[in-house]
């Protein structure tokens, strides 16, 4: 029998093996290497995304190095990822056998790839498992021409251009290692074709493993078309086997999404300075200035201008809002509204249309309503604060009794003084004032103006009693010796004579 692809009906189906079984350890590192991350996933979960993009029928993930960790990982990334283990058997050509194993209905196409190659797109993949099909192959491999091959397997062609094999570099002759073509690693098979060579594969090589390359080999050798598929991006076959390689791969994947806004209508004032991740989503019109960090599940509408110096992480930012010089996560910021400089917004943070929380103020777990303003020097936690309402300077909800924490409701048209303390739980009724230096411990009637006075009382050379021999005492000492002295000057001068 000859590994010859099939006809049949079953050849239009289709199967993803993701190998993540490598320890990683150039990484020099307790995280497992495929679970760096950079553009906001891990490695995996691009190569994941990257398979599944395919719509297989089956895709599997193969793992062994920290298994629990890693096998975790991927169930969350992609809950219907079968996760398979490889055995105490090394070698990426047991790896693929396993997941062979526990797919007994696999036919037609099987592609594998690898879970630290985190550029490799849909569409490239894709790209692969047409010409493999419309070619009748039994093997194609993805290959890509390289200025420093070094590390890399070897693509070994014959007189007719078809792949004869693959030559690991450890492996490879004088010679084989000028090759500049090498194997990314990736390839599209016949099921068929794959189980049988696999069956013949023996650890008879300098690494004492199956090496998966061998099937190229055994099914040109059983009669098996075996050809390769060329990439002149480089990048989308690059892995990472250390930080170095990390940082270029997270540096290209930062240019690409952010050449991929511009091109959609973003402007981008400094994109060396800027960095998003992939699941960050812009409209036209929005203005990144330099300094900005976009993480997580962030939105940003139509007209709206972040920056400078912004870190946020899964924040909604509404049409023509702002946020200057500050930090969030978990908060919304609806249309026209502005935020910063230095402002931290905690998770649960709402601020309404047109709403400000200004320098310096710190939010968390609040709702904002339209119009209303925190201004500056402040806190807000466990809070509702309706419309229109302005929040003076140095506010604070004191939220917490040390074991509970409690809300805060303010009204609509509020107008609180510099240093309102709100002691939790208090509710302020609508268009309420407090005068500078309230503490509010009861609820304020609506339209009333609440104050917390009382007479200021001096205990008389505290410090000096309190604290002796303290710097502050001893000015202190100095200071009332001086106004001592001074006043028995005043007692003792003469009085002036008339003229």
């Amino acid at each position: 029998m000859n590994s010859v692809p099939s006809e049949a009906p079953e050849a239009t189906e289709l199967s993803v093996i993701v190998l993540a079984a490598g320890a990683g350890t150039r990484m020099k590192s307790r995280t497992p290497k495929i679970l760096h991350e950079i553009g906001g996933l891990p490695m995996i979960g691009h190569a994941l995304a990257a398979a599944r993009g395919l719509k297989p029928q089956r895709l599997a993930a193969v793992v062994r190095h920290e298994r629990d960790l890693v096998a975790a990982k991927i169930s969350q990334l992609d809950p219907a990822a079968l996760i398979v283990d490889q055995d105490e058997i090394p070698g990426t050509g047991r790896a693929v056998q396993v997941a062979l194993e526990a797919m007994p209905d696999a036919v037609g196409t099987v592609v594998v790839s690898y879970g630290d190659v985190p550029l490799l797109t849909t569409e490239l993949l894709r790209e692969l498992v047409e010409h493999h099909r419309s070619e009748a192959n039994a093997v194609t491999v993805l290959s890509a021409v390289l200025d420093d091959a070094s590390g890399y397997g070897r693509i070994l062609r014959s007189a007719d251009g078809t792949v004869s094999g693959i030559r690991e570099h450890k492996d490879a002759s004088e010679a084989e290692r000028e090759i500049r073509e090498i194997n990314s690693g990736i390839y599209a098979f016949d099921a068929a074709v794959l189980r049988k060579a696999l069956d013949q594969v023996t650890t008879d090589n300098a690494q004492g493993e199956m090496y998966l390359t061998d099937v190229l080999s055994l099914a040109a050798q059983d009669g098996g078309r075996v050809a390769a598929v060329a990439t002149d991006d480089r990048w989308q076959v690059e892995g990472a086997n250390d930080r170095v390689q990390l940082a270029a791969l997270g540096a290209e994947l930062n240019r690409r999404l952010l050449e991929t806004w511009m091109r959609a209508g973003v402007s981008v004032v400094d994109p060396a300075s800027t960095w998003i991740d992939v699941q960050v989503v812009l409209a036209e019109d929005v203005t990144l200035l330099p300094g900005i960090q976009l993480h997580g599940n962030t939105t940003v509408e139509r007209d709206a201008v972040v920056g400078p110096d912004c870190t946020l992480t899964d924040v909604q930012i509404g049409e023509a809002a702002t946020v200057t010089r500050s930090h969030g996560s978990g908060a919304i910021i609806s249309a026209g509204a502005s935020v910063g400089p230095f402002s931290y917004l905690r998770p649960g943070t709402v601020l309404g249309e047109q709403g400000k929380i200004g320098a310096f103020y710190e939010t968390k777990n609040v709702r904002i309503g339209a119009r209303s303003k925190l201004s500056h020097l402040g806190y807000a936690g466990d809070a509702e604060i309706g419309e229109d309402t302005n929040i003076g300077c140095g506010n604070i909800t004191a939220n917490y009794d040390g074991e509970k924490k409690h809300r805060t409701v303010i009204g609509s048209g509020v107008r609180t003084g510099s240093n309102t303390v709100f002691v939790a739980p208090v509710e302020v009724g609508d268009g309420a004032y407090s005068g500078a230096g309230a503490v509010l411990r009861n609820s304020v009637p609506p339209g009333a103006l609440a104050l917390s006075i009382a007479a200021q009382r001096n205990a008389e050379e505290w410090v000096i009693n309190h604290r002796p021999g303290s710097r502050s005492a001893e000015l202190a000492q100095a200071a009332l010796t001086a106004l001592e002295a001074s006043s028995n000057q005043s007692i003792d001068a003469p009085s002036g004579e008339g003229k």
